[in-house]
């Protein structure tokens, strides 16, 4: 009975493999924005989990650049050395003392973790930030949040040879600004939509820590257009932590990439469900045809 078990379960990978091939096909070439962030950061097992995807993804053709957030990470070290911080509606104040250690966190000890785990799978990555080749240009999001930026220029060229080279981008959201040394922590869903937007990509995927988006009743919506996400907003639908991310998914449309897909990046390979499955995995944003 194992045995017959065992054969089971191997004819079932086989198959989905098979399923998978119409897929593929479709994004073979395609570039792929990733949102990296939340819980799968601290996990070691989940890194392994996403790097492998990631991995899988160029294995078949397609370009994925991971874009990473860092937050808790930033708040550890925040801690570490006596450094308070302030908040403005919500949002933290990012003064000298601040962004210094952003950048520490952000393009040292987060990035890298990501790079090396993208090698162990076998892949090939470079870390770098939106300050390299120029990459991000920034300006001052908001003068009462100090050094939080805003990207007015985008100069994805460097990401561009990098697909040419077969290797993975891993960007921390840390940009330079328009006067002479200086720094800007950008947040990390807008950082990815901006490059999504700079290379006209195929699909921004925005992982988060819950389902997708949910409509009045709680259940998630698999399929959205940008005027069914602005009336969501205006009723209250979409609120709190949301918006800013379907804003990010609406300005990224604007802006060329063909879907962006909030999705919950807590599920098992949410990246592939997504990807290469009929079923997807969380809610696509796209231009109504």
């Amino acid at each position: 009975m194992k045995s017959r078990d065992m054969n089971h379960d191997w004819i079932a990978t086989a198959r989905t493999l098979s399923e998978a091939l119409p897929y593929m096909q479709r994004y073979a070439g395609a570039i792929v924005v990733v949102k990296f962030g939340g819980n799968a950061m601290g996990d070691d097992a989940a890194m392994a989990e996403f790097a492998r995807d990631i991995v899988l993804m160029r294995q078949v053709g397609i370009n994925p650049v991971v874009v990473h957030g860092g937050g808790p990470m930033i708040n550890d070290m925040l801690n570490k050395l006596g450094i308070k911080s302030e908040f403005v509606r919500g949002k933290r104040v990012t003064n000298k003392a601040t962004i210094d250690v952003v950048e520490m966190v952000l393009t040292g000890l987060v990035n890298k973790r990501i790079v090396q785990a993208i090698m162990d799978e076998g892949g090939r990555a470079v870390g770098l930030s939106g300050k390299d080749d120029d990459l991000m240009v920034c300006e001052a999001d908001d003068p009462e949040l100090g050094f939080v930026g805003r990207p007015v220029e985008m100069n994805p060229q460097v990401l561009r040879d990098l697909f040419k080279a077969g290797i993975i981008p891993v960007v921390a959201p840390v940009a330079t600004g328009m006067q002479p040394n200086e720094t800007f922590n950008v947040n990390g869903d807008t950082a990815a939509g901006a490059i999504a937007g700079a290379l006209k990509a195929d699909r921004l995927l925005l992982l988060t820590d819950v389902s997708g988006v949910k409509d009045g009743n709680g259940n998630v919506v698999t399929a959205m257009t940008p005027d069914e996400v602005t009336a969501m907003i205006a009723d209250g639908t979409i609120a709190g932590g949301m918006i800013p991310k379907t804003e990010t998914a609406l300005k990224a449309i604007e802006e060329g990439v063909r879907a962006v897909v909030i999705l919950d990046g807590r599920v098992p390979n949410a990246c592939l469900l997504e990807l290469f499955t009929e079923h997807g995995a969380g809610s696509l944003i796209r231009p109504s045809r």
